[in-house]
C-alpha cells in the first residue's frame, strides 16, 4: 500500500503530496490486468494505456513490476515528446528509503552504464550519416535492376535464373538489414520519418509487415533469450501475429508481390514466377538465420533472472569480429552487443562505442564475447548438437 508523503511548510493547499510505494508493493502489479512500472523513481500505472503503446502492449508489459528506466531510454528517440504521454499515468514515486533498482540489481553497473550512454551522446554517436543509409538503399535498388537485366538480356535459362536468384537473395538480405535500421528509429531524428521509410523497405522491397516486425522484434530486445517474453525463443506457435494488421501494412506487402510478378511473370509464367520467388526466399532464409542466430542461440536462454539492462544484454548476445565483409554481410549485426545496448544508435557508429563497452565489461568482470565469423557459425551447430543430445537423453530415460 502506498504511503502518503509529507507536505512541507509553506506548501499551498493546491499541492497534493505524492504517494510513495515500496518495491514489494510495486512488484505485485505485474499482472496482465494490473501493470505498474518505474522510470527514474517515478511509478506509473500502465494497465489501460499499454494497449495503446506504439511499440505494442507486450513489450511494455514485460517490465510490469520492475524498473524500466534503461529500457525506456534505449527504445525512445525523442524523450521530451514521449514524456508528455507519461504525465497522466503517474501515480507516485518510490519511497525515499527504497533503492532505485528492483530485485537487488547492481547499482554501480547501472550508474556506470548510464554514464557510458551519456558519453556516447556527447560523442554524437546517436547522430546518423544519412549518406551512409542512402548508399545502402541505392545498392539494393542497383541489385534489383541488375537481376532484371540479366533475365532480360540473357533469357530465362538455368544459369541466368540461378545467378539472378542469388542477386535477388542478396538484395533481399540487405533490405532486411536496412529495414531493421529504420525500424529501430536509428536513421532520422523524427520517429514518423523512420516509420514511413521502414514501411516502404519492409513492405515494398520485402513484402512483409512492419507491424508484425515491431510486435516481435521489440519484445526480443526488451527481454532477449527470456522464455515467455522473447518471441524468438518461444516456439509454441508456428506463426505469432498481432491482434490486428493495419490495411496500409497489407497494401505495402501487396505492392511488393505485384511488382515482383509484373516483372517476372513475362519470363517464367505465373507458376514459374512463384517457384522462382520461393527459391529466392529459400536462399535468403539461410543467410538470415545464420547471421541472426550466431549472436543469440549460442548464449544463455533461460527464465527471467532479473538482471540490470547492461548485464542482461551481455549474457544474451555476442559479437563477431569486424571487417568490411562481416559488417556488410551481417548488416553490422556482428556488433550485436552494442546494438542491443543502444538500439537507436546508427549501425555505422557501433565500432566507436565498442571500446567503451569493453572497458565497462572489464571493470565489472562481465564477459564480452567476440569471435571470428566461421567460429560463430560453427558454434550454432555445436549448440544444436548439445540440445539434441539433451532431448535424446530425456527421451531415452523418461
Amino acid at each position: 500500500m502506498g504511503k502518503g508523503g509529507n507536505q512541507g511548510e509553506g506548501a499551498t493547499e493546491r499541492e497534493a503530496p505524492m504517494p510513495t510505494f515500496s518495491w514489494e508493493e510495486i512488484q505485485k502489479h505485474n499482472l496482465r490486468t494490473d501493470k505498474w512500472l518505474v522510470i527514474d523513481r517515478k511509478v506509473y500505472n500502465i494497465t489501460k494505456w499499454s494497449s495503446r503503446h506504439p511499440g505494442g502492449q507486450r513489450v511494455i508489459g514485460h517490465y510490469a513490476g520492475e524498473d524500466a528506466t534503461d529500457a525506456f531510454l534505449a527504445f525512445h528517440r525523442d524523450l521530451d515528446f514521449v514524456r508528455k504521454f507519461m504525465k497522466p499515468l503517474l501515480i507516485g514515486e518510490l519511497a525515499p528509503e527504497e533503492p532505485s533498482q528492483d530485485h537487488g540489481k547492481n547499482p554501480q553497473i547501472i550508474e556506470d552504464f548510464r554514464a557510458l550512454r551519456k558519453a556516447a551522446e556527447d560523442m554524437n554517436l546517436f547522430k546518423s550519416n544519412h549518406l551512409f543509409f542512402l548508399l545502402l538503399l541505392a545498392h539494393i535498388i542497383v541489385m534489383e535492376s541488375i537481376a532484371w537485366f540479366i533475365i532480360f538480356y540473357f533469357g530465362n535459362g538455368w544459369i541466368p535464373t540461378i545467378i539472378t536468384a542469388f542477386v535477388l537473395a542478396t538484395s533481399q538480405a540487405q533490405a532486411g538489414w536496412l529495414q531493421h535500421d529504420y525500424g529501430h528509429l536509428s536513421v532520422f531524428k523524427k520517429s514518423a520519418w523512420n516509420h514511413v521509410v521502414h514501411k516502404f523497405i519492409i513492405g515494398h522491397l520485402k513484402g512483409a509487415s512492419a507491424n508484425w516486425w515491431n510486435h516481435r522484434h521489440f519484445q526480443h530486445h526488451a527481454k532477449p533469450n527470456i522464455f515467455n517474453k522473447d518471441p524468438d525463443v518461444n516456439m509454441r506457435h508456428v506463426f505469432v501475429l498481432g491482434e490486428s494488421q493495419p490495411v496500409e501494412d497489407l497494401a505495402w506487402a501487396m505492392s511488393y508481390y505485384a511488382r515482383f510478378f509484373i516483372t517476372y511473370v513475362p519470363f517464367y509464367g505465373i507458376l514459374g514466377a512463384v517457384l522462382f520467388l520461393n527459391f529466392i526466399r529459400f536462399l535468403e532464409s539461410h543467410w538470415f538465420v545464420w547471421v541472426t542466430q550466431m549472436n543469440h542461440l549460442v548464449m544463455e536462454i533461460d527464465h527471467e533472472p532479473y538482471r540490470d539492462w547492461f548485464s542482461s544484454q551481455l549474457v544474451a548476445t555476442c559479437n563477431v569480429e569486424q571487417s568490411l565483409f562481416n559488417d556488410w554481410f551481417s548488416g553490422h549485426l556482428n556488433f550485436q552487443i552494442e546494438h542491443h545496448l543502444f538500439p537507436t544508435m546508427p549501425r555505422h557508429n557501433f565500432h566507436k562505442v565498442a571500446p567503451l563497452v569493453k572497458s565497462l565489461c572489464a571493470k565489472h568482470g562481465i564477459k564480452y564475447q567476440e569471435k571470428p565469423l566461421l567460429r560463430a557459425m560453427l558454434d550454432i551447430i555445436r549448440c544444436l548438437k548439445k540440445s539434441g543430445e539433451l532431448w535424446l537423453d530425456a527421451y531415452l530415460h523418461k
